[in-house]
């Protein structure tokens, strides 16, 4: 500003007119682009229409991204044996890695074939047995008088098709939706299942050759030191993670099938299969499994008693694997929130179904090691580990 003696009047001068034009015409330049926004509100919004565009790929992209993680974690899980087989053993990456593939499998189609007998059976059987799971628990009416009605429905559509079908002339007329669900579901799985199963030979024989690759492509020694610790941890953390699960669900599950055969009940080996894949699941599926054996005991044993005994003792299986020998074995390689567990099973639940539940608990350790390891990320591991 420009101060003269005449009249006493303070009056701006030329420079500071152009400096006021200026910075008005910057003023509308940075409104019309989208500028004018305050750098942490601009930010932010970049951030949420990222997690969106992340989570959306994530739900369409599942047939190639689910067998991807899934093979992943099955490479984790099995990356102690291909140690024996390799080093110590002495076979081919090829060879141990096919052994491998073929155990598990083997392990996976026997306990599958053997439970699914017993399993239809008691899918024949369910609306015989509705009625008089009615009548032992009044508390349960409702929902199972809807649950009959839907099924007695899907029976009159079936019978229906077959009189339909059974006239003079023969039209192409397609499957019931309850069938055409079953046979996509079946063909989802299977394609799944076999496309994981190759992308898992390939990593097991290929060892460490993809993360060799991903450390040499990073600008900075220090990046390749921070990528090269992250990946041990993770490998070191998850595998010692799903080993120790995996050998205590199978031991509930052994536990679990004799405890329901002193019971009385038939076909142990479907109890013992089916306690050993809901405690996979934290916290929801051993509560889905309460209710399994509360509706298998009161079915099958007299009632009130001996019909709740099944559920009780599955409860106290649980209580004494999930509450005090899992968590001393675990103790020392992390803990979580079980929030954001919880949140977590429902997150990848609704995205990729029961694979992602199962895969719900590792995938959020890995991002608690990650988090630890980066700078700015070491507010989220902590929350997730506190």
């Amino acid at each position: 500003m420009a101060v003269t003696r005449e009249q006493g009047a303070v009056q701006p001068s030329f420079a500071d007119g152009q400096t006021d034009e200026r910075r008005e015409l910057e003023a509308r330049k940075a409104v019309a682009t989208g500028e004018a926004v305050p750098r942490g509100v601009r930010s932010a919004g970049i951030l949420v229409l990222s997690l969106l565009a992340v989570v959306y790929t994530l739900y369409v992209g599942q047939e190639l991204i689910l067998p991807v993680v899934l093979a992943l974690v099955l490479k984790l899980l099995l990356a102690p044996a291909m140690r024996v087989l390799h080093k110590q053993l002495r076979l081919p990456k090829a060879l141990a890695a096919a052994l491998l593939i073929l155990v598990v499998f083997g392990a996976i189609a026997g306990v599958g074939f053997t439970a699914s007998i017993p399993a239809s059976g008691w899918i024949q059987r369910a609306p015989e047995s509705l009625p008089l799971l009615r009548e032992r628990v009044e508390a349960l009416r409702r929902p199972l008088d809807v649950l009959q009605q839907g099924l007695q429905a899907l029976e009159n559509i079936a019978v229906a098709n077959r009189h339909e079908g059974a006239g003079d002339i023969v039209t192409a007329k397609p499957a019931s939706t309850l069938t055409g669900s079953l046979m996509t579901s079946t063909a989802t799985i299977l394609s799944r299942f076999f496309t994981t199963m190759v992308l898992l030979f390939f990593l097991l024989a290929s060892g460490d050759r993809l993360l060799r690759g991903f450390v040499e492509v990073l600008p900075t020694f220090s990046n390749k030191r921070q990528a090269v610790a992250i990946a041990q941890e993770i490998e070191t953390n998850i595998t010692g993670y799903l080993v120790t699960i995996t050998i205590m669900n199978a031991l509930v599950g052994v536990v679990t099938g004799l405890a329901m055969w002193a019971c009385g009940l038939d076909t142990p080996l479907l109890w013992g299969a089916t306690a050993f894949l809901l405690n996979f699941v934290p916290i929801l599926g051993p509560l889905a499994g309460i209710v399994i054996f509360f509706v298998v005991g009161v079915l099958s044993l007299d009632w009130p008693w001996f019909a709740l005994l099944p559920a009780g003792l599955y409860m106290l299986i649980h209580v004494a694997e999930g509450e005090v020998i899992t968590p001393m074995l675990l103790a020392k390689r992390f803990t979580l929130n079980p929030v954001l567990v919880i949140a977590s099973i429902f997150f990848w639940h609704m995205l990729w179904g029961i694979p992602g539940a199962l895969l719900a608990v590792p995938l959020l350790a890995m991002m608690k090691i990650v988090s630890d390891r980066v700078d700015p990320l070491k507010p989220l591991g902590h929350i997730i580990g506190s």
